[in-house]
């Protein structure tokens, strides 16, 4: 069972002690690698969260990492990212002995203090991804992945000097661009399930704006369509965007003027009619948005099919 209240681990140094590892050589970055940990597994899922930034990238994992509802299998190749504050779980069989290798990469935020980076990284949505969204890395993406993790490592082991947080810092960047850069291939390659999941999203848009759901409710949400599909409201928004050009709410807000073109062109509702039955407390709100999206008023539309 998974403890009501998840640890809080608030220091990198206090992971290190926690997994019987030598004190860090720096308070506000680590590098370790997976195989000189060897915690103890029970049977049970142990749910915690970091006050710090956690890229990892494992290999073997014989274990099942938990993330909300989901829990993953790593299998070769495999980065996850977790920001802090989010909680996640290690579940480990009983009399299970833990295998595993790859890196673990460590960042407090105090670390990126009045750098570039301190205001670049919420950028990057795959810290917000859930764990069944990892990414899957080539052999050479792999390679070029811990090329630059074992560099972040030389640099602060080396002796410290002014120039040393500047070039980790650059090592940093770089590495979450290439991240960036393979979650896009991704996005391409896993072109069958990714675009299971654009059908999905069209079918459930779909059966919202053909239910009642729009006068009861409203438009859907981009946190209410992301729940339905079970996908994380930042992995769904980046995989559109790949696929399509458009986020989710620029899919909602394109299925939604779809179904004002249908009404418009094959009904004798009023303008504040068809606002209400899609939703909208006030005909102005609707007309506002439908202009926007397509550069004429709900009558000048419905004035080209009379």
């Amino acid at each position: 069972m998974a403890s009501a209240q998840p640890y809080r681990i608030k220091t990198i140094s206090e992971y290190h002690q926690l997994m019987g590892l030598p004190k860090p050589e720096h308070p506000l970055i680590s590098v370790i690698n997976m195989e000189s940990i060897t915690t103890m597994g029970g049977a049970e899922i142990t749910s915690l969260f970091f006050d710090f930034y956690s890229i990892s990238l494992k290999r073997n994992f014989n274990a099942k990492v938990k993330y909300g509802q989901q829990k993953y299998d790593f299998d070769e190749g495999t980065m996850f990212f977790i920001s802090p504050g989010q909680v996640f779980g290690i579940e480990v069989g009983e009399g299970t002995i833990l295998n595993r290798s790859g890196w673990l990469l460590f960042v407090h935020p105090d670390f990126l203090w009045n750098t570039s980076l301190a205001k670049t990284i919420k950028q990057y949505e795959f810290f917000d991804y859930s764990v069944h969204e990892a990414l899957f890395l080539s052999e050479k993406e792999e390679i070029t992945i811990v090329g630059l993790i074992q560099s972040i490592e030389q640099e602060y082991r080396s002796r410290i000097d002014k120039f040393s947080q500047q070039i980790i810092i650059a090592q940093l960047e770089l590495l979450l661009k290439h991240a960036e850069r393979f979650y896009d291939r991704q996005f391409i390659t896993r072109q069958i399930s990714h675009h299971q999941i654009l059908a999905r999203l069209e079918s459930l848009l779909s059966s919202y704006f053909n239910s009642d759901e729009m006068v009861k409710n409203g438009l859907p949400t981009v946190a209410y369509v992301a729940q339905a599909l079970n996908i994380s409201a930042s992995y769904l928004g980046s995989l559109l965007k790949a696929l399509t050009g458009l986020n989710t709410q620029q899919h909602i807000h394109q299925k939604l003027i779809d179904k004002a073109k249908e009404k418009l062109s094959t009904t004798g509702l009023s303008v504040s009619e068809i606002a209400y039955e899609l939703g909208f407390e006030h005909p102005q709100s609707f007309s506002k948005l439908f202009k926007t999206k397509t550069s004429l008023s709900p009558l000048e539309f419905r004035q080209r099919f009379n």
